[in-house]
Formats: C-alpha cells, structure tokens, sequence
C-alpha cells in the first residue's frame, strides 16, 4: 500500500501564503498544518479540539481557518495548528469541502458522486393517482396483484 501526497497552497487573511506538501489521511477529519506554517500565516485558535489518534490516545489541538489551493480549486477550510513535530495532513473535511475522495485502488484524488436528497411528496402505496383507497376503486386482477405487492413492502 502507498501513500499519497499533494502539494497545496494555504493561506492566512493576512495575504501570506506557504506550498505545503500533505499526506492525505483518509482516517483523519480534519486537515492539519504544520507549526512552522501556521505561525508564518499568523493564524490565530479559534477554538480547541479533543482528537483521538490511532493508538486510541487523546490529545488536544487548537482549530483555526484558513484557504488551500489544490489543482481542483481554492477553498476556505478548518484546520487544525499542529505542534511540534506534527507533519501535515489533508483531512476528510477537507476533501469533502472540495468534492474529493481519496480512490484506494488508485491512490488518487478523484471527484466523489454528489448526492443531493430532495424531499417531494409521493403518493401513499395504497391510493390510485386519483386519491381514491385501491380497496374501493374498481380494478382488474392485475392491480390487485400491484396491491399485494404494495401491501406487502410496508
């Protein structure tokens, strides 16, 4: 199994900007920076996280925001401000911001199937399109037998 990297660009509100060259970590939800970058943006904490590692350990990070630059566009993101000796890490948050999954087969980037849930009234499976109860509208055999299927799916 390899790994998979990707240059990026990140930058601050302050219009500095640092390449960063991430491990993308599938496992990981949340993108982390480097100390030595996020203090050269001059990115601030914002809040504080508690993360579980692998190992099933717990430690605490401060969360922060920043902009990466990947090849498929420029997005806001939260990031996490590493410690010493943290290395960076691009996140599931992160590769869902921009649309990205990471393909375990390939070991690339690609685009993930966007999904979009719209809710529309449907009829109920026991009315015709008319409105009327199946039981009380006239019907041949065959829509008898789409009944019992109905009837049988709730």
């Amino acid at each position: 199994m390899g790994l998979t990297h990707v240059d990026a660009t990140v930058s601050g509100g302050n219009g500095k900007s640092a390449r960063v060259r991430f491990l993308v970590d599938s496992g990981a939800t949340y993108t982390l920076l480097p100390r030595r970058v996020w203090q050269a943006l001059k990115l601030k904490p914002l809040d504080t996280l508690q993360l579980v590692l692998a190992d099933g350990s717990t430690i605490e990070r401060p969360v922060s925001e920043c902009r990466i630059q990947l090849p498929q566009g420029r997005r806001h993101t939260p990031v996490l401000l590493g410690a010493a000796g943290d290395e960076a890490l691009l996140g599931t948050v992160t590769l869902e911001i921009f649309g990205l999954v990471l393909n375990p087969l390939t070991r690339r980037l690609q685009p993930m199937r966007m999904l979009l849930a719209a809710l529309r009234a449907r009829p109920h499976p026991l009315t015709t399109t008319s409105g009327r109860s199946r039981a009380t509208a006239r019907a041949s055999p065959a829509s008898w037998t789409t009944l019992t299927t109905a009837s049988t799916s709730l």
